[in-house]
């Protein structure tokens, strides 16, 4: 959220500093003034209680300016320098900031530019750029404690419902009101640690990862495919490889009488943000429940993604879009996929496509007891139709760039020797790692039957073999 000029004076004001150079702020004073606005917003809103947001944020405009108002004549009486017109500016943008926004943190947040903000305390700060640079920024508070209390703040105003972090409840992940998702950790390190990851680009399709060198075309074309054939699909990579970029863009190619849910920790795919796209998506965001705990253990108020799943099937919905893998939900998600309609779809860390199985399975039977390894491939191998694997190459170290690209994408075709799936490598890297067509998928009629072009398999420069073979 971009604070606004905060009354017309402050607009003249920013009109007069346009051709001035870039304000420095003071701080001490921001800090001053937002706390004296706070405490008269505090008073007037027990006065009238059933203000709303946007009634309380243009209160705190109007006292914002007459702090400043009162500051300027102050300086004046006692013959001190005033504020220029573009100090008056940044300093009524950063206590807006302050209270209704982010802070000192605002505009990182608002840089378009910025993929991810982390700070180790509060003067080790550093920004992630979308081209792959990470640049140290200026210190985001006045001190460590400092920047926990502007973290405590953010949580208790900024989440969709309120949020705590204290010595009893240190760990902190919650959506920004952007879509960001920031994580914060406190008493459990020597020093206040925070991350903030942005998400760039949501309204995002497959022609535009194309645009941005992800994939080529006749990746694109097929990925396009298996989406409308109802592959179940598992995308996975490492860290910050663009996973819930590609599966947002898998989603935007679903046509928009589609009903699906979304099923997450914390809201990051966003489809519910694109009605023109998905009018009937069902958008589910897990609940952590609060400090207290019922008879059975468990956090009042909690929803797990597990349930959410289970919930899911009731919804009358056609697919199941699961944000993240991370624990027990897997199991349940691989019998939605086993035994549903198919066109189900989630993201996993995973070092390979092949390493998914791995991990899915140890996923799988952590969170059911009562699942063998037998059981778990052999329902894995089921349920899974393509895996789609994103890999990450960083030549900053030599001057270069850091590529995401897909480098591999396998089909799964049932169990094989040892009891494990048994995979065709429809997709491999190429001698640059991106991926190209190595061979036919064995499913190949179930993409021709949605219009698949099979000259796409053809025209990239990996080896060419048809795979031989049935479907489980």
């Amino acid at each position: 959220m971009v604070a606004e000029p905060v009354t017309h004076r402050t607009t003249a004001a920013a009109s007069r500093a346009a051709d001035e150079p870039t304000a420095s702020v003071d701080w001490t004073l921001v800090r001053r003034l937002h706390e004296t606005t706070a405490t008269e917003l505090a008073a007037e809103l027990k006065r009238r209680p059933a203000l709303s947001s946007a009634a309380q944020q243009e209160l705190a405009r109007t006292l914002i300016q007459d702090g400043i108002d009162e500051l300027v004549r102050e300086r004046m009486r006692t013959g001190q320098a005033v504020p220029t017109p573009a100090d008056e500016l940044a300093i009524a943008e950063a206590v807006f900031a302050a209270q209704f926004g982010l802070g000192r943190l605002q505009p990182y947040v608002d840089d378009p530019q910025v993929e991810n903000i982390e700070a180790h305390g509060f003067d080790n700060v550093w920004l992630g750029y979308a081209d792959g640079r990470d640049v140290r920024a200026d210190p985001i508070a006045d001190s460590d404690e400092d920047l926990v209390r502007q973290l405590q703040h953010i949580a208790a105003r900024l989440g969709r419902a309120e949020r705590t972090l204290t010595t009893a409840s240190p760990l902190l992940t919650m959506r920004l009101p952007d879509g960001s998702r920031l994580a914060a950790v406190i008493e459990t390190v020597p020093r206040p640690q925070m991350v903030i990851r942005r998400h760039r680009i949501r309204n995002v399709d497959l022609d535009d990862l194309v645009g941005l060198r992800a994939i080529d075309r006749p990746l694109a074309e097929f990925l396009r495919a298996a989406v409308r054939a109802r592959k179940n699909i598992v995308v996975t990579g490492g860290q910050g490889a663009g996973k819930t970029l590609l599966l947002r863009a898998l989603a935007n190619e679903l046509p928009v009488s589609e009903n699906l849910a979304t099923i997450e920790k914390h809201f990051e795919l966003l489809l519910h943000e694109l009605p023109d796209r998905h009018p009937r998506v069902v958008p589910f965001e897990a609940r952590e429940g609060t400090g207290e705990r019922g008879p059975d253990g468990r956090r009042l108020g909690e929803v797990t993604l597990t349930e959410l799943v289970e919930q899911a099937l009731v919804m009358n919905v056609s697919r199941v879009w699961l944000g993240e893998v991370r624990g027990e939900e897997a199991w349940p998600l691989i019998e939605v996929m086993e035994a549903a309609e198919g066109g189900s779809a989630c993201t996993l860390h995973a070092r390979s496509a092949r390493h998914a199985f791995e991990r899915l399975a140890n996923l799988c039977m952590r969170g059911r007891a009562a699942v063998t390894p037998e059981h778990a491939y052999r329902s894995c191998a089921s349920a899974i139709d393509l895996v789609v694997h994103l890999t990450t190459v960083d030549e900053r170290w030599i001057g270069g760039p850091r590529h995401r690209f897909v480098s591999q994408v396998v089909e799964c075709n049932g169990l094989g020797e040892g009891g494990r799936p048994a995979v065709t490598e429809v997709f491999a890297p190429g001698p640059d790692g991106r991926a190209v067509g190595e061979h036919d998928p064995v499913d190949l009629a179930d993409y021709l039957r949605v219009g698949f072009d099979a000259d796409w398999l053809r025209s990239g420069h990996g080896r060419r073999a048809a795979a031989t073979g049935g479907r489980r």
